[in-house]
């Protein structure tokens, strides 16, 4: 308790001098929370160090004393999540990083799992005696991480605009993971976690509070989204509806609104969210272009027009029999409606199933196994897929030059300095992927909803997306808004998952496709494929990687029954939580109702 209590005297004096001395350091905003940061950090630091620790190396150690102690850390932590995520992610990766291995999109480097998450699995719900070792490491791993962030806190300014910034993906982030138990799965602490998290956003936007009406808005609005979580603690029952509409959305409007009444400087970068965004649901909220492989392969309405053409023209196969709508087929939603497609020119069936193309451009990474990082590397691999296309983007190329229509609409979408003397193929692979950006529409019932709209939804379509948040636990792998693997909010992670697909409907064997084994041979990656997008799926069935289920009523079955692994299929890395879901057939058809309010309008 002496400890406790020495601590936080000595958060008060840091503080406090800090924002009192008046020599080289201004006491500015962002150097007053510099030094907030520091002084929580030390406060994580000191507690992981001088309790935590302890108790975990004790030769008699109690469960309930570890399990309350790592609850403990946890609100800690979640006082500098917004900063931690935001300036160090890298560091944070082993702070509170997913239990599961991390691969980096572009390097392919793997990154073993650790922190607070890995902690949350040794201790609940009882605590493995054999982990104390292992526990201890982890605790010394965190700190380790504390003491990264006090040298960036020490050492690198923060901007007001980064505040800001990072204060409304803060928000952005409890109401995608932090309120469906993305990061604490077991313990299901969610909403006095996210109450903390709002709580330690609050004190930090109160350097830039002023007596005008935007301050006293946006401290309204949180100490009522506090008031509401903490009054709502129930994990199952908690109304995430209700919540990110009448709180979430208005505190996010809110700070951009005080950001731009203090006229703070923003620094613009290239990401898929747009820093305009005020809610995740703004009709432009998300930049179409954010993952092209580089700044002159942004979207024009000519690349477009021709991508439109090319999508549609056989004259990229080897063959001169297929095109990309052959098996994209706008009025099946982007699909071809098969099980498989077959290899070109034979009955044979192709290796997986056709995925559907809207909203393909708003993943970092294309492909059931993820293999391709851009749109652009998507299409020439398709062209030069021996049994897709059968075809060669340099051939392709070469007869659409020879074709004077195409010659002059290349020269249109894209303008060069000398003349022309051929196509360049990355301008093939541009048009195309121009086209397939364009294929983006977050515009479903779900998106009027969330702007305002509450007579676009009925009862059991809410009912069913809490449910989705919430106890079927779906939300913590398709993440909103987008409702796909792509981790929100910096969007940068497209996520894989083990969840033991089987061969056949009926059957007890796992499908022999390994999936992202294939591309990166960690075992953990061992049949794992690609976290698809929820939204339009009632028009693109069948269903996963193998299309073997035929309706969304088999795919709500299967995840209930717990995956392959609740199938009776021995699988030694299913990410899926094996245990069962125990939905009813009412909560089933809800969660259905609600996967259908998602079908965008284009």
């Amino acid at each position: 308790m002496k400890k406790v209590v020495l601590i936080g005297i000595m958060l008060v004096v840091v503080v406090s001098y800090a924002l009192l001395s008046s020599g080289e350091e201004k006491a500015t905003p962002a150097k007053a929370i510099a030094h907030v940061l520091i002084a929580q950090v030390d406060d994580l630091s000191f507690f992981l160090k001088d309790q935590f620790q302890p108790a975990a190396e004790s030769n008699l150690p109690n469960e309930k004393q570890l399990q309350q102690l790592f609850l403990q850390a946890r609100l800690r932590y979640k006082k500098i999540e917004w900063a931690a995520e935001y300036f160090d992610a890298a560091t944070t990766r082993a702070v509170n990083g997913a239990p599961v291995p991390e691969v980096e999109m572009g390097s392919g480097q793997v990154f073993e799992p650790a922190g607070l998450q890995i902690i949350e699995g040794y201790l609940f719900p009882r605590y493995d005696a054999s982990k104390q070792k292992d526990l201890v490491k982890q605790l010394k791993t965190i700190q380790y991480g504390c003491n990264k962030y006090k040298t960036y806190f020490s050492n690198i300014d923060i901007l007001d605009g980064q505040v800001f910034d990072a204060a409304r993906l803060e928000i952005f982030r409890i109401l995608t993971l932090g309120i469906v138990g993305f990061d604490d799965p077991l313990t299901q602490k969610s909403m006095a976690e996210s109450a903390v998290s709002l709580e330690s956003l609050k004190n930090i936007l109160k350097y830039y509070a002023g007596n005008d009406e935007q301050s006293k808005k946006l401290a309204s609005q949180i100490s009522a989204a506090v008031v509401y979580l903490k009054a709502h603690p129930g994990f199952n029952s908690f109304n995430r509806a209700e919540f990110i509409t009448r709180y979430g959305n208005p505190i996010s409007r809110s700070i951009a609104d005080l950001e731009q009444h203090l006229k703070i400087h923003v620094i613009r970068y290239n990401r898929l969210l747009n820093q305009d965004a005020k809610t995740l649901f703004d009709l432009n909220a998300f930049n179409v272009d954010a993952y092209t492989p580089n700044a002159d392969a942004v979207s024009t309405s000519q690349k477009i027009m021709l991508g439109k053409m090319l999508f549609s023209d056989p004259i990229l196969s080897g063959t001169r029999t297929r095109s990309c709508r052959s098996c994209h087929q706008p009025e099946k939603a982007f699909t071809d409606g098969l099980i498989k497609n077959t290899v070109i020119g034979t009955k044979q069936l192709l290796k997986r199933n056709t995925p559907t193309l809207l909203n393909a451009g708003l993943q970092p990474a294309q492909f059931y196994d993820l293999r391709a990082i851009t749109l652009e590397d998507q299409v020439s691999n398709v062209v030069d897929n021996p049994d897709e296309m059968h075809g060669s983007m340099a051939m392709a190329a070469e007869r659409l030059w020879q074709n004077k229509n195409y010659r002059q609409l290349f020269m249109k979408a894209f303008p060069v300095v000398n003349k022309r003397a051929a196509i360049d193929t990355l301008e093939v692979m541009n048009a195309i992927g121009s086209y397939v950006r364009s294929l983006t529409a977050m515009n479903s019932r779900f998106d009027a909803y969330m702007l305002g709209n509450n007579k676009v939804m009925t009862k059991d379509e809410l009912h069913g997306f809490n449910l989705f948040m919430g106890k079927a636990k779906c939300g913590t792998c398709h993440y909103m808004p987008l409702f796909n693997g792509n981790l929100p909010p910096r969007f940068i992670k497209m996520e894989s998952e083990v969840i033991g697909v089987p061969e056949s409907a009926t059957g007890h064997v796992i499908d022999d496709d390994l999936g992202r084994y294939n591309q990166v041979q960690t075992p953990s990656f061992k049949h794992a494929f690609k976290v698809t997008t929820v939204r339009n799926s009632s028009r693109t069935a069948p269903y996963m990687h193998n299309g073997v289920f035929k309706t969304l009523d088999e795919v709500m079955d299967f995840y209930n029954k717990g995956g392959g692994a609740g199938l009776g299929i021995k699988i030694d890395n299913q990410t899926l939580p094996l245990d069962k879901l125990n939905l009813s057939a009412k909560e089933s058809k809800d969660i259905i109702a609600f996967i259908k309010s998602l079908d965008s309008r284009y």
